[in-house]
C-alpha cells in the first residue's frame, strides 16, 4: 500500500489481528496534541522492519522527540505491507497512519474510506516495473502476448503491467494477469511458473540482486504517476492535526537525510536474517534510494496526476466507476503554523 517505499520493506502482510490487539486509540489518550494534560497522544503506524528512516527513528528515537514537541508518542504495530489491508485497518480505528500507493489508495477510496491523504512522494521511475528472468526469450512488452504476468490485484503491481500494454498498444486481454499477493509471488517468478512480475522496489530489489531478473520495463518507461502517498485515519487527522504536520515534518526532513545517505539506512537493527538486506542487494537498494523524492506537500500538479490515475483504472475496469480524489485530500499548510 509506493519513504521512500524502502523504509517500509516488509515481507508479512500487514495482520488485522494483530492490530485489533494493540493497545487504545489515540481518540483515547486524555490529552489534547495542542498542550495540557499529562498522557501522550499515541500515534499509531506500521512496524517499519529493519530498513529506512523510520526503522532508525524507532532505534534512535528520534521519531518521539519529534512528536513530544506535540504531546504525542509513536506506537508500532503490525507489519508494514501493502495498502489494501492498512486501509481497512484506518477505517477500522486500528492505525492511525499508512503509507501506499495512489494506486491503491484510489481503489481504497472506491470503498467507503475512514482517512484521507496528507502527502505524496513523487513516484518511483527506477525501482518498480515489470521483471523478466534474465534467460527470458519476453524482450519487449510486446512478448508478453500470451504470457502470464504475476500482479497483485488493483494497486501498484496491476497499474504498472495496464501502464506498459497500454503505452505500447498491447490489449490488455491478451496477457494472462495472475493475481498473487505480492510477499507469495518471488517463489511463483523464480520457478518459471509466470513469465513476468510486475512488482514495486520491496521486491524488486532482492529479485534483481538474488535471482537473475531484470526490468523488461521500470516506472518511468511506462509513464508511471503511481506516486507513495501517506493516509491518515479522519478522526485522528480532526482531533490532532498538529500531530499530523509534525509527523509529516519528520517524513519530510529524515526522507531527505536517507536520500543522501542510503546505506547509512539498510540493517538498522541487524545485518541478519530474513529481515536483513543483504551485499548483493545493498548495491540495488543504494541506487534506488539515492533517486527517490522525499515526502511532500500534495500540490495541483499532484492532484492532476492523481486525478490521471483514477481515471486510468475506471478506464481499465479496475475500479467500477471513476474515483473522485480531491474529497480525500488534507492540506498540511492549510494546519496552524503552517507545514514546513
Amino acid at each position: 500500500m509506493k519513504t521512500p517505499r524502502l523504509a517500509l520493506a516488509a515481507t508479512a502482510l500487514l495482520a488485522t489481528t494483530t492490530l485489533a490487539a494493540c493497545g487504545s486509540s489515540a481518540d483515547g489518550a486524555k490529552a489534547s496534541a495542542d498542550g495540557g494534560g499529562k498522557a501522550d497522544v499515541v500515534l499509531r503506524l506500521p512496524d517499519p522492519g529493519n530498513n529506512g528512516f523510520l526503522a532508525l527513528g524507532k532505534k534512535d528515537g528520534s521519531l518521539d522527540r519529534a512528536l513530544a514537541a506535540v504531546h504525542a508518542k509513536a506506537a508500532w504495530t503490525g507489519s508494514a505491507g501493502p495498502f489494501a489491508p492498512a486501509a481497512q485497518a484506518l477505517s477500522a480505528d486500528q492505525l492511525d497512519v499508512a503509507q501506499g500507493s495512489i494506486t491503491s489508495a484510489v481503489a481504497a477510496l472506491a470503498q467507503k474510506p475512514g482517512f484521507k491523504l496528507f502527502a505524496q512522494t513523487a513516484p518511483d521511475g527506477v525501482g518498480e516495473g515489470i521483471l523478466v528472468k534474465n534467460d527470458s526469450p519476453i524482450k519487449s512488452v510486446q512478448d508478453l502476448v500470451g504470457k502470464k504476468v504475476a500482479v497483485s490485484q488493483g494497486g501498484t503491481s496491476e497499474y504498472l503491467l495496464l501502464k506498459a500494454l497500454a503505452k505500447n498498444n498491447v490489449p490488455a486481454d491478451q496477457v494472462e494477469r495472475v493475481y498473487l499477493r505480492a510477499d507469495q509471488t518471488s517463489g511463483v517468478f523464480n520457478s518459471g511458473q509466470v513469465d513476468a512480475w510486475a512488482t514495486w522496489n520491496t521486491f524488486s530489489t532482492p529479485s534483481i540482486a538474488n535471482s537473475g531478473a531484470h526490468f523488461l520495463a521500470n516506472g518511468k518507461e511506462v509513464g508511471s504517476d503511481n506516486y507513495a502517498v501517506w493516509a491518515v485515519r479522519n478522526g485522528f487527522a480532526e482531533k490532532y492535526p498538529a500531530v499530523v504536520k509534525a509527523f509529516y515534518s519528520y517524513l519530510h526532513e529524515n526522507g531527505l537525510k536517507e536520500k543522501a545517505d542510503p546505506a547509512a539506512y539498510l540493517n538498522v537493527f541487524t545485518d541478519s536474517g530474513p529481515t536483513a538486506v543483504t551485499p548483493a542487494e545493498k548495491d540495488v537498494a543504494i541506487g534506488v534510494s539515492k533517486q527517490l523524492a522525499t515526502a511532500d506537500v500534495i500540490t495541483e500538479a499532484d492532484i492532476t496526476r492523481f486525478g490521471t490515475v483514477a481515471q486510468f483504472f475506471a478506464d481499465q475496469k479496475v475500479t467500477k466507476q471513476l474515483v473522485d480524489v480531491k474529497p480525500y485530500l488534507i492540506a498540511i499548510d492549510s494546519f496552524a503554523g503552517g507545514a514546513k
